[in-house]
């Protein structure tokens, strides 16, 4: 069973090498004798492809339900017919055939706590001292996401939002924190905490428990311009919150539909930097009508508001949503990165492929001799403060700023080609 439950950031920025991997994996588990089912994002996307490389059959939509009924029935039946167990796609000669759709489960709850004890950790946990110096592990608490940005599929959930209960996910970390000594965990929700008193009582459970744990999460910058959905995270133990900032042009959030301001990002960022809380923007170049105003636009409103990270890329059309609709007719045969080059825009957009690829670079030098800078002023200041990381940091900029000078002009001329 190859199962990806979640679409974040790194699935989306590495689908076809993830695809490639799902297809040697099919290949081993056919050549070991075993029935292989997919459930995943890209396989949903692209069912026959998964298909013709001997998959047995894509689970559409949540996979645990269908799971299950799929091996009591190969248990009972090894040819069994499969075409009644709701949320199935098969291959039958050439074409695809679809079981009747499943239903999406309205309480996680009812799920059992994930078999952690089937899963080897130690080498994981090795891996993540030796690189890191702690170790941590990732959970989810929901499953969906209500909105509706223009460039987003989500062919597993749609738009539904469903949350598993804060005493759940608190249970659920109590479990593994006895059985397992890690100190941090990374919430793979698409969005984590949309509700203010959902927060509460996950914060008030995590202190009853006495558990004390850092956590990442994903979530919307106009829940974060919010007190009172800041202020649990914190007491929470909140280390990190990646923000889908995507422009500094509030006519590029707009015409994604993101529903959030430019205004609300800098209180959002404010508001969780007073409270403690590493801010990280997610930003994105190449949009539809997007000039080098608004380019110009969120380069300055990173250097203005100092996210302690940022993660950049460009526009990427995945089939469902408008913006796929859009610019499919340019897409011909490219479907992914590897037909255009990495971090290449795969339409037409306002400028050429290798000035986003520069783009890149220049952002993230820039972004870079500002931390270095700052660092710097930062240890001036307190000269006694042998901070290895300030230091590191502040040396840094005697390569970033240069290189970032040099990037801006190849920029500027690539404006003009």
């Amino acid at each position: 069973m190859i199962y990806d439950d979640g679409f974040n950031w790194l699935t989306k920025m590495c689908l076809s090498t993830m695809q490639d991997a799902a297809f040697e994996m099919i290949r081993f588990g056919r050549e070991a004798g075993c029935q292989v089912f997919v459930c995943s994002s890209d396989a949903s996307d692209h069912r026959l492809r998964y298909l013709e490389h001997c998959a047995d059959a894509i689970i559409l939509g949540e996979g645990e339900i269908t799971l299950g009924e799929v091996i009591e029935a190969i248990a009972s039946d090894p040819e069994a017919n499969l075409e009644k167990i709701p949320g199935l796609a098969l291959l039958n000669g050439d074409e695809i055939v679809l079981s009747p759709p499943r239903k999406t489960l309205r309480e996680p709850d009812t799920l059992p706590r994930p078999a952690w004890d089937l899963v080897e950790l130690a080498p994981y946990e090795e891996m993540w001292r030796t690189h890191h110096g702690y170790w941590s592990l990732n959970l989810v608490s929901s499953r969906g996401c209500p909105y509706s940005c223009t460039w987003c599929a989500k062919p597993i959930y749609g738009d539904q939002y469903f949350l598993h209960s804060p005493e759940r996910v608190v249970e659920d970390l109590a479990w593994l924190k006895k059985h397992h000594d890690f100190e941090h965990v990374w919430f793979c929700d698409d969005i984590f905490g949309l509700r203010a008193e959902w927060l509460e009582d996950f914060a008030d459970g995590l202190e009853q428990q006495r558990l004390d744990i850092r956590f990442m999460i994903q979530a919307r910058v106009d829940l974060l311009a919010r007190p009172e959905i800041v202020n649990p995270l914190a007491r929470a133990g909140l280390d990190t919150v990646w923000m889908g900032v995507e422009s500094g042009a509030q006519k590029i959030m707009d015409a994604m539909a993101k529903g959030i301001t430019v205004e609300q990002v800098r209180e959002a960022t404010g508001l969780l930097k007073s409270a403690g809380v590493r801010v990280a923007f997610f930003l994105q170049f190449g949009y539809l009508g997007e000039d080098q105003q608004d380019i110009q636009k969120t380069v300055d409103l990173v250097l203005d508001l100092s996210p302690d990270e940022i993660g950049i890329s460009v526009s990427y059309p995945l089939p469902g949503p408008p913006f796929y609709d859009t610019v499919q007719a340019q897409l011909g045969a490219k479907t992914n990165w590897t037909d255009s080059g990495d971090l290449a825009l795969m339409y037409q957009g306002t400028f050429s492929p290798e000035y986003y690829r520069r783009l890149h670079r220049y952002v993230h030098r820039r972004f870079q001799t500002a931390r270095g800078l700052e660092s710097l002023r930062v240890l001036l200041k307190a000269p006694w403060r042998l901070d290895r990381s300030l230091i590191r940091t502040a040396a840094a900029t005697a390569y970033h700023g240069p290189a970032a000078l040099v990037e801006g002009l190849r920029l500027k001329r690539l404006e003009r080609a």
